[in-house]
């Protein structure tokens, strides 16, 4: 919020000026309101592993994170040349994988990636859309650069917070946005069933087809998202014991019996889609959904096998298949990684875990991660040993100086460092929602901005002109 000392940053200075005008007791109140309101919409999260309670309130400041109309237009552009480069980099790796080819990918970090689905190969999904809803995190340092932290191209989650952020905010201090002039993100869940439906099988009438939300159930960790956006899209919220093949294509049990679904918007992982084609024990997806599938008969999204372009060792060339596939250097940069796999790379992470952060190539949420300078001796020591065991399952990175948001606490205004996830989504053209979900380590000189890690969320403003 500010360069130095009390000179504000020019995004905040109106913000600031009517925090500045503000009462602290009306803040905290304000706070405490925003609280009720999570509590009564039930805007709550899944914690696996903690015995003392399995679903929480998402913590939420009432700080909004502010992004100027300029410093936007150019992450929407490197977002949008990112997004465009993962779907042509899918549909190279499923086909001629002319990238391998050119001795940009190594072939053994395709072919062995526990994420490709070699049931993809040679087929092309409706609209030749892989990746339908993605989540790019973004880092800021403190040198006021932004990077690319990773790619959430499977089924990533969090856009349900910040459509409730913004609609809280607004309850809470309609004067303010009165004042500051912030772009809309309200239409979302209208543009995803708009851009679903232009990716609709063909010959299926893109005006209204059959739009199905395709959930595990109650206890996974998202399904307050899943039945949020099925609601705000006007859709059907089902799970994989609704759904049946019958007559060649997907259908769902109605009052009136099946009705055939023409899009699935599936939250569930690529292992449980279909006991007949990958785990036999899932009861959470469709028996036979990938022969309909890849008969033409239904559209997925994200497509099955999308999960190779999050992959953090992918991820580590991701400057490479920008420019392999767009022509130009990458607008957003990566943050430097080391691969553990290669031996260079691993001697070097072993002989400096306590700077460093490593992490899983396909773990989410915070979970499989070392954070080096905030870990134990016996921690570091600990994972060294899973790192000697199985190298390539990790790739590090340097420990950035992230930049900070203020927070509202007890005593006043206090800095804590943040992330950003904006959405995007992808049909016959490729919307960046202006902004997107901050998230915010609520815990002093934490870098963990994960919920399921003690984080917390907060509105982000994207300033119109």
């Amino acid at each position: 919020m500010v360069v130095s000392g009390t000179d504000v940053r020019p995004p905040y200075t109106q913000l600031m000026g009517w925090l500045g005008a503000q009462n602290p007791a009306y803040l905290a109140q304000k706070t405490s309101d925003a609280e009720a309101v999570f509590r009564r919409t039930g805007i709550t999260f899944a914690v696996y592993g903690d015995e003392q309670a399995t679903e929480r309130l998402i913590p939420f400041d009432i700080i909004p994170r502010v992004i100027s109309s300029a410093e936007w237009t150019r992450l929407a552009a490197g977002i949008e040349q990112r997004v465009t480069a993962i779907n042509m980099f899918l549909d190279d790796v499923y086909h001629r994988q002319e990238i391998v080819r050119a001795g940009i990918v190594p072939p053994e970090l395709i072919a062995q990636n526990a994420a490709f689905l070699p049931e993809m190969i040679g087929f092309r999904p409706p609209g030749n859309v892989y990746t339908h809803v993605i989540g790019i995190d973004i880092v800021r340092t403190a040198e006021n650069q932004f990077y690319v932290l990773e790619d959430n191209a499977r089924t990533p989650s969090g856009v349900s917070y910040m459509l409730e952020n913004r609609e809280t905010m607004m309850k809470l201090f309609p004067e303010l946005f009165q004042r500051v002039k912030v772009q809309p993100i309200e239409t979302y869940p209208q543009l995803l069933r708009q851009s679903l439906s232009e990716v609709c099988p063909q010959g299926v009438a893109s005006d209204n087809p059959t739009i199905a939300v395709l959930t595990p159930g109650i206890h996974n960790s998202a399904y307050y998202e899943h039945s949020f956006l099925a609601d705000q899209m006007g859709v059907h919220l089902v799970e994989g014991s609704d759904l049946r093949v019958v007559n060649g294509r997907v259908a769902m049990r109605t009052t009136e019996g099946f009705r055939p679904i023409d899009v699935l918007y599936r939250r569930i992982d690529d292992a449980f889609i279909d006991p007949l084609a990958f785990r036999r024990d899932s009861v959470l997806g469709v028996p036979g959904i990938m022969d309909v599938y890849r008969a033409g008969n239904i559209t997925i999204a994200n497509a099955p096998g999308t999960g190779i372009a999050d992959d953090k060792a992918i991820y580590s060339y991701m400057p490479e298949i920008v420019k392999f596939y767009t022509g130009r250097s990458a607008i957003l940069e990566n943050v430097q990684t080391w691969r553990c796999a290669e031996k260079d790379s691993l001697a070097y992470v072993l002989a400096n875990l306590g700077e460093l952060v490593v992490k899983e190539v396909h773990g989410s949420g915070g979970y499989g991660m070392l954070v080096g300078p905030a870990a134990s001796a016996a921690e570091r020591e600990a994972f060294a040993a899973r790192l000697r065991a199985n190298p390539g399952n990790y790739i590090a990175q340097p420990t950035l100086a992230l930049s900070t948001i203020p927070i509202l606490t007890e005593s006043g205004l206090a800095p804590r460092h943040v992330d950003l996830r904006p959405f995007v989504l992808v049909s016959q053209r490729i919307r960046v929602t202006p902004g997107g979900l901050t998230r915010v380590a609520l815990k002093e000189g934490s870098l963990v901005v994960n919920s399921s890690q003690g984080g917390g969320t907060k509105d982000t403003w994207v300033l119109a002109d």
